[in-house]
């Protein structure tokens, strides 16, 4: 190929737009933990990564701090614009927390949601659903379940996380679904043996992507793959390009004392290809020069 076709070829295959899909325990996330500078300025910047994030451990009784947390990533660059959407405060007694979705909502919407109904109180803080449109012909739309386990009832917990896989994957006529959060999944949560005994194990069609070998944790002691995403279904599977935990402390140069005033875990994204046949986006400027510079090497005159 030479060189000015291969240079088009890239231009052109470009339009394939990546979609990043993202969960971060926030630890103890509170009014007064995000009006901190030097905080607001890194969580800021770690939504701004994502498509779709989802926070938990957001902790906040004033009701104050995600609309505070919204507007400054809202003003951070030209990504957005972003909105929320919240489940109600999810916890057995005083302790409550609620899960929320941060999502650009130029590429995506929310089409439904629910609190899955935890009639046998299995969960301490029950799944929040939501079923999201994706800009893609392949996959046009795409179920999260976000789950916060704790740490007394892992196993518990992460087989019944099963059960709300056939609800949700009933309740919309769809395999392709993404479990995501705090399994706390490794370590002295869970071990190994098992976790290789969870039916997310043992039944077809599951895919964890964040391996058990990585570490989730800032902190340099511990080495624990305590956050997770899960895939299921074959149109997602396809779509799948990267996936792995992201170590802010290294990417933002903080220390590990500044990095834990963030939280003490690192977010984990998931990232799909996706198809753009019937959305094409306007050439920029500089594309439009670079082909006017190339026509005449492109299709040279008889």
């Amino acid at each position: 190929m030479h060189y000015p076709t291969a240079l088009l070829f890239l231009i052109l295959v470009s339009g394939a737009q990546a979609f990043r899909i993202c969960a971060f325990n926030a630890q103890r996330l509170t009014l007064a933990k995000v009006a901190r500078e030097q905080v607001m300025d890194t969580l800021v910047r770690i939504l701004a990564r994502c498509d779709i994030m989802v926070l938990q451990e957001v902790v906040d009784s004033s009701g104050s701090a995600i609309p505070l947390l919204l507007r400054e990533l809202n003003r951070f660059d030209a990504s957005g614009p972003y909105s929320t959407l919240s489940s109600p405060q999810l916890g057995r007694s005083t302790y409550v927390e609620t899960y929320v979705y941060f999502y650009r909502s130029h590429k995506t919407q929310v089409l439904s949601s629910y609190v899955y109904d935890d009639k046998d109180d299995v969960f301490a803080r029950e799944p929040f659903v939501a079923q999201f449109s994706l800009p893609s012909d392949v996959l046009p739309s795409l179920v999260l379940v976000p789950l916060h386990t704790t740490p007394k009832a892992v196993e518990k917990e992460l087989n019944a996380l099963y059960n709300v896989f056939l609800e949700v994957s009933q309740h919309w006529q769809s395999k392709d679904v993404i479990l995501l959060g705090d399994f706390n999944a490794d370590c002295a949560s869970l071990t190994k043996k098992r976790l290789d005994k969870l039916e997310l194990r043992t039944e077809p069609g599951f895919h964890w992507v964040i391996a058990d070998g990585e570490d989730t944790t800032v902190r340099a002691s511990t080495h624990c793959a305590y956050d997770r995403i899960v895939l299921h279904g074959e149109r997602c599977r396809s779509l799948l390009h990267t996936a792995a935990a992201f170590d802010f402390p290294t990417t933002f140069q903080l220390t590990e004392e500044e990095a834990l005033n963030i939280s003490d875990h690192y977010p984990v994204e998931v990232e799909l290809k996706l198809s753009q046949a019937h959305s094409v986006q306007p050439l920029s400027l500089t594309v439009l020069l670079l082909l006017s510079l190339l026509s005449p090497q492109l299709c040279p005159a008889a």
